[in-house]
């Protein structure tokens, strides 16, 4: 069974960083995409960024092209997103996802619409003075 387990989220000033963390387990990692989202009170959810664990491919969304790195450590299963300059409007839930298939994770980035079935419970990021 795909569980995540997401992490890292808090209270942060405008200005601030953040690291999120997304442990998964129950699904040979090194084969998997991951995928970081984000959704806000009221509004649709959001692709951030992914990771094909594989063989590295990463994609980040263009409106969070260079405040956002995203990383994974496959020894211990578990993949980064790094977060600078964060916002107030960057305040949201933000969730990881699990696909085995790498394209559809970026497709799934960009089209955050799109059917995925594996996902982790969120954790909470506020920017806020």
């Amino acid at each position: 069974e795909v569980q995540l387990q997401a992490s890292g989220g808090g209270l942060v000033h405008p200005g601030g960083s953040l690291t999120l963390s997304c442990a998964a387990s129950g699904f040979n990692f090194d084969d998997y995409a991951i995928g970081w989202f984000r959704q806000a009170p009221g509004k649709e959810r959001e692709g951030v960024a992914s990771i094909c664990t594989g063989d590295g491919r990463r994609y980040i969304e263009d409106t969070m092209k260079g405040r956002v790195t995203i990383s994974s450590d496959n020894a211990k299963n578990t993949v980064y997103l790094q977060m600078n300059s964060l916002k107030p409007e960057d305040t949201a839930v933000y969730l990881c996802a699990a696909d085995s298939r790498c394209h559809h994770m970026i497709h799934s980035i960009i089209y955050p619409t799109t059917t995925l079935n594996n996902w982790g419970q969120g954790t909470q990021v506020t920017v806020s003075s």
